[in-house]
């Protein structure tokens, strides 16, 4: 059983979303729509978050966030500006997922006994053959 984290706050309503023509499908001619989407959200200026989770999503995300402090995300996959539009704020929250995720504390282990002695015994043998090699001193 994992132990799943699950981004649960709604920050819909702190998106800005701009649109512009696609470089993919359905936004090199003349008569398209904008398809290409990008979710702009403001990290520091958010009233939701935490300040200890703008600084993790800070620190983890950098370099999607501009010097302005705003986490950009953009989807052009989709000939459909609504399905880019999808796309990007389910890409948005997986990334706040995996930024806001606890790290697993490490635990120490030791080599074990057996182990130890087949790596000795590995040189062993491995020394033995290259001794096997060598001309006699005459």
């Amino acid at each position: 059983m994992k132990d799943e984290f699950k981004f649960s706050k709604d920050l819909s309503k702190e998106f800005e979303f701009l649109t512009s023509k696609s470089s993919g499908p359905g936004g090199q001619s003349v008569n398209t729509s904008d398809s290409k989407v990008e979710l702009r959200f403001s990290v520091f200026e958010s009233q939701i978050l935490t300040q200890e989770e703008k600084e993790t999503i800070f620190i983890k995300l950098y370099h999607h966030i501009n010097n302005d402090g705003i986490l950009s995300v953009v989807s052009q996959t989709e000939r459909s500006q609504l399905q880019n539009k999808e796309i990007a704020i389910e890409k948005f929250y997986q990334w706040l997922e995996l930024a806001l995720k606890p790290v697993k504390s490490r635990k120490k282990t030791r080599v074990s006994r057996a182990s130890k002695e087949k790596r000795l015994e590995d040189k062993q043998i491995q020394s033995q053959k290259k001794q096997d090699r060598q001309k006699p001193d005459a």
